[in-house]
């Protein structure tokens, strides 16, 4: 897949394995002086353990940039869709939500 462009835009390449995604509810973000670092984490309710499923390296300017853009897109989303309610964050929620696992 590739999308067409102008003579000055860039052209990007989707594979079909990156076109499918990679669920994650959980993203850890870190930095240092040069780079911030988002790791994407997929946690499964009554699983201790959850593995990095991505791992994404910016530079600070491209880190700020990409900010606005999740700004600008929450807004327009909210916008016709309605306001994203996020419950209070006392740590990460290993339940779901759902009933408790019985055995």
């Amino acid at each position: 897949m590739e999308e067409q462009n102008n003579d000055n835009q860039l052209n990007i390449e989707l594979s079909e394995e990156v076109a499918e995604g990679t669920y994650s509810n959980l993203a850890i973000i870190t930095h240092s002086n040069t780079e911030f670092v988002l790791d994407f984490i997929r946690v499964m309710p009554g699983v201790p353990k959850a593995k990095v499923k991505s791992r994404i390296i910016l530079t600070p300017e491209h880190a700020k940039r990409l900010l606005r853009a999740l700004e600008d897109n929450i807004e327009k989303y909210e916008a016709v869709n309605g306001r994203i309610a996020i419950q209070d964050e006392q740590g990460i929620p290993m339940n779901f939500g759902g009933p408790t696992a019985q055995a």
